[in-house]
Formats: structure tokens, C-alpha cells, sequence
């Protein structure tokens, strides 16, 4: 029997596809469809996509299932078929990765969440289907191109700050679920203005469009596939690209370079920098924006005292790292109480 959970160390399995001459492609997905029971599906899913070498990141729920993953180029084909034999994801549309490494993950996990997107919806009369209406690339240069026309970036504040859509309106928030309501309230005033909406692949903007037109909106857009769907068609049509630096994804890479503008700063010396890493102290693990030098200056942490701190000794690290909750720990400027810079 396949087994249905990974039971080799991460550690171990990051050496493994660090070291993999394969080539492999990076690819997203989403369907809102209703699945009556996502564990057995999940085990299903496991068991099949195992045999195909996928690794990766799948979201299931009730309301549908949510992926980023990476598999071998040589068995897309054998995907394809395999996904598609599964009615309601026949013909999905496939996010192919921008920038890609083959490097993006290197194990599969699976995992059943009530949503696959955490919105804070609780009105049972929110429905899925009535949402706004797709845009492509070519659409969307169109409309965004009215000064009537708003653009509202769907992601958090750190994905925003090292790339967005030209006049994009930022909802600055730490989660999709204080957006949602920000979004309404921000925009209270222009209920009948075209809004279109957009986030990395478009599942967030997918419901966020259907929670505005629940809210009273009436002409909503949101940007099929997201920014790598659309990234994607402007090259392949030779449409210019309205989308400027960099694209936040969330898998090792953390990042994806759509245009050579650096739009954001190093959170520690104030330079041209959209390089995201996470702080290497384990007590820490602080996602923030750091350049080169900075990286070298601190040996890869945040601060001063996370510098000193991998340099005590294991056992005296392990000691203090007891009992920690790292949480949610993402470096906001505008809640921040001291800057980086400042713990000099």
C-alpha cells in the first residue's frame, strides 16, 4: 500500500532536489467546485500524484482545492491526463511558473482545511457563483488604461512592495480576511466604477470579486490566472507589461522577476533590494527584504541580536529557542515600532 505521508526528513529531501539534474516546471492551479469529502480525496490525490513525483503544496476543502507544485517536464503529459480525468478539473487552466528553477519544493503535502482560502466569511448567503467577470492581459490593459477605471491588489503588504500593477491600490493587511472587508470599505464611494482585482494566481481575487458584488458592487472584474497568467499571455501576444518588479509566490524561490525594476528597499540598509529571505536564526525566521551586502554584513539574519544569537553555542540556542511561537513573523514597515535599521 502507498504510503499516504512523506517519511523522509525535509532536511534530507532539500539535499535530495537541490542535487536533481531532472528537469522540472513549476505550476499552479484552483478550482472552486464542491467536493463532498476531502479526506478521502486527499488520499486519493496523495496516492496518485506520488506516482507521478509531484511535490508540492495542495489546499483542500468542501469548497474546492487550491496547488502549487513542481513535477518532473518529462511527466506534464501523464499530469495533464491524469488531472483532467477528474470531471470537474477537466481543461483547468494551469499557471505555468515565470521564472522557474525546477527548485520550488521538494516535498508533497497535502492537507484538508475547512477553506482553501481563509476569508472570514460567515454570511450563508455569500455564493461563490456570482462572481465578477474574467479579464485577460489584453482586457485588463484596456480597462486599467481608464482613470476610471480601479485596480485593487489583492495580496498582502509584502507581496505589493516588491511588485504590483501600475496605480494599483494596496490594502494594506497582514491576511486575505482583513482585506476583504478594507476592500469594501475602501471603495464604498465608487460602487459603480469598473474594479478590477488581482493576486498572484487568482483564487484570492476570484472570491474577492464575489465578496464585492455580495457587498453591493456592481462592476467587478478580477484578472484571470492572476499575475502569472498574465504575465504569460503579454509575452506570448507581445502586449506591453503593466505589472512592475518583482512577483512574491510562496514556495522556496520567493519570488519571481517579471520586469528588471527593483521598486522596493532593503529593510536593513535602505538600498534597491526585492530579494525575500527568512532570517536563518530558527528563534526567528523573520521574513524581510535584504540585499547582498547586508546579507553578508549579518551572516543572512535580521538584526544584530539575531547575529549574535547563532553564534552561541547548540545547546544554549535550543535552550532559548524553548517555548518560542514564531506565529505569523513578517516584517511590516508600517506597524513595525523599530525599524531594522535601528537594531543596528
Amino acid at each position: 500500500m502507498a504510503q499516504l505521508h512523506n517519511r523522509i526528513s525535509r532536511k534530507e529531501l532539500k539535499e535530495l532536489i537541490k542535487n536533481d539534474p531532472t528537469s522540472r516546471t513549476t505550476i499552479s492551479f484552483y478550482c472552486y467546485f464542491k467536493i463532498e469529502d476531502p479526506q478521502v480525496f486527499r488520499n486519493t490525490l496523495y496516492k496518485d500524484l506520488q506516482q507521478l513525483n509531484v511535490m508540492g503544496r495542495i489546499y483542500l476543502a468542501h469548497e474546492g482545492i487550491n496547488a502549487q507544485i513542481s513535477l518532473p517536464t518529462g511527466n506534464m503529459d501523464a499530469f495533464k491526463n491524469y488531472l483532467y480525468s477528474i470531471e470537474s478539473l477537466n481543461d483547468l487552466r494551469l499557471n505555468i511558473a515565470v521564472d522557474d528553477n525546477g527548485k520550488s519544493f521538494y516535498v508533497l503535502d497535502i492537507k484538508v482545511r475547512n477553506k482553501i482560502v481563509a476569508d472570514g466569511i460567515s454570511d450563508p448567503d455569500f455564493d461563490m457563483a456570482n462572481k465578477g467577470k474574467y479579464v485577460n492581459a489584453a482586457q485588463f490593459n484596456y480597462l486599467s488604461n481608464d482613470p476610471d477605471t480601479i485596480v485593487i491588489d489583492m495580496r498582502n503588504h509584502y507581496e505589493y512592495e516588491v511588485g504590483h500593477f501600475e496605480n494599483a491600490i494596496e490594502v494594506p493587511s497582514d491576511t486575505f480576511r482583513e482585506q476583504l472587508p478594507m476592500a469594501a470599505e475602501m471603495m464604498k464611494e465608487d460602487k459603480q466604477k469598473n474594479i478590477i482585482m488581482y493576486c498572484t494566481g487568482g483564487i484570492r481575487c476570484e472570491k474577492a470579486s464575489a465578496y464585492m458584488l455580495h457587498k453591493g458592487f456592481k462592476n467587478v472584474f478580477h484578472l484571470e490566472g492572476g499575475i502569472i497568467n498574465y504575465v504569460n499571455q503579454a509575452k506570448e501576444k507581445g502586449l506591453d507589461i503593466k505589472f512592475h518588479g518583482k512577483n512574491f509566490v510562496f514556495d522556496q524561490r520567493l519570488g519571481e522577476r517579471v520586469t528588471k525594476e527593483i521598486i522596493s528597499h532593503c529593510h536593513q540598509c535602505g538600498k534597491p533590494a526585492d530579494t525575500h529571505v527568512n532570517c536563518v536564526n530558527d528563534a526567528c525566521h523573520l521574513l524581510f527584504i535584504q540585499c547582498d551586502e547586508c546579507k553578508k554584513k549579518y551572516e543572512g539574519t535580521c538584526s544584530k541580536e539575531c547575529l549574535d544569537f547563532i553564534h552561541l553555542p547548540a545547546d544554549e540556542q535550543k535552550k532559548k529557542r524553548s517555548g518560542i511561537d514564531k506565529g505569523r513573523n513578517v516584517f511590516n514597515k508600517s506597524k513595525a515600532k523599530l525599524n531594522l535599521k535601528m537594531k543596528k
